[in-house]
């Protein structure tokens, strides 16, 4: 019998502290979500949010904070998901709200370096990746801490960041190029499997419709095999793959030298390429 594989989330009961959500999109959205969800209390959340989806304006009737008046806040924690772009407008009016606040910031491209010359020096700050299936509580997020965060302010970091999902830190911030090119662009190349799969489908034979249900059950239900699994992808490999078999065939194919391990490498380097230039 197979085991479910899942990162224990933290409780977000005993938090003690204003919490500051700046932007509530999608991303900012599911972290709110998320947080509410392990017992963060929504009185202690404030919003910062100049277009609010019904879903998130719902939440002010159980006492969350929305748009409030920025000289009412002492939040213990800053969160920082707005767009990138919009960074440099944002910035210069959260700049007298941080104090001793630790500021977490989940906007793609925009590094410590950043933080500090739009916050302060002495912000404590905490520049995270996190990618899409954080939607559905299934995310992973790499994290980077600067010398100012102290430990007290990395656990809040880190419970806030795995309402989501899983969470790993890093201390070598450069690393966070290749993290967006493997796990934060990497759904993107799953869906793309599914349409490849649905496609060569399709070129066997197969009608148009049944392909693509074939292959988007296939992808789905693979991936939640490989989380439930307490084995590694290679061995699950193995196990579907019997010598000689067609499952064989199909893999000499995709594991030949110019095959998929050698464009996925093409792919992560590309990414990570484009990473560094937007940073």
């Amino acid at each position: 019998m197979l085991k479910r594989m899942t990162e224990e989330k933290p409780s977000l009961r005993d938090t003690t502290g204003q919490i500051l959500l700046v932007g509530a999109g999608k991303m900012g959205g599911a972290l709110l979500d998320g947080w509410l969800a392990l017992g963060l209390d929504p009185h202690k959340v404030a919003v910062f949010e100049p277009q609010l989806s019904p879903d998130i304006a719902a939440h002010a009737i159980g006492g969350l904070r929305l748009n409030p008046d920025p000289a009412t806040l002492r939040p213990v924690a800053i969160v920082l998901a707005v767009k990138p772009q919009t960074a440099p407008e944002v910035m210069p009016a959260l700049a007298g709200l941080v104090g001793d606040a630790v500021v977490i910031s989940v906007m793609a491209g925009r590094t410590l370096g950043f933080l500090a010359d739009a916050l302060g020096e002495a912000t404590p700050a905490v520049r995270a990746m996190p990618n899409t299936p954080a939607a559905i509580g299934r995310g992973i997020t790499v994290a980077v801490a600067n010398a100012k965060v102290s430990p007290l302010q990395r656990d809040l970091a880190h419970r806030l960041l795995a309402a989501t999902g899983a969470v790993e830190w890093i201390e070598d911030e450069v690393l966070l190029d290749a993290v967006t090119a493997v796990s934060g662009s990497g759904p993107a190349y799953v869906f793309l499997l599914a349409e490849s799969l649905a496609r060569a489908g399709v070129a066997a034979g197969l009608p148009a419709e049944l392909a693509v249900r074939l292959a988007h059950h296939t992808v789905a239900g693979a991936g939640e095999l490989m989380h439930r699994s307490p084995h590694d992808p290679a061995t699950l490999r193995q196990h579907v793959t019997s010598p000689g078999g067609t499952t064989a065939a199909a893999l000499e194919v995709l594991m030949h030298s110019e095959g998929l391990d050698a464009l996925l490498a093409k792919a992560v380097a590309a990414a990570t390429q484009r990473s560094r230039e937007l940073a």
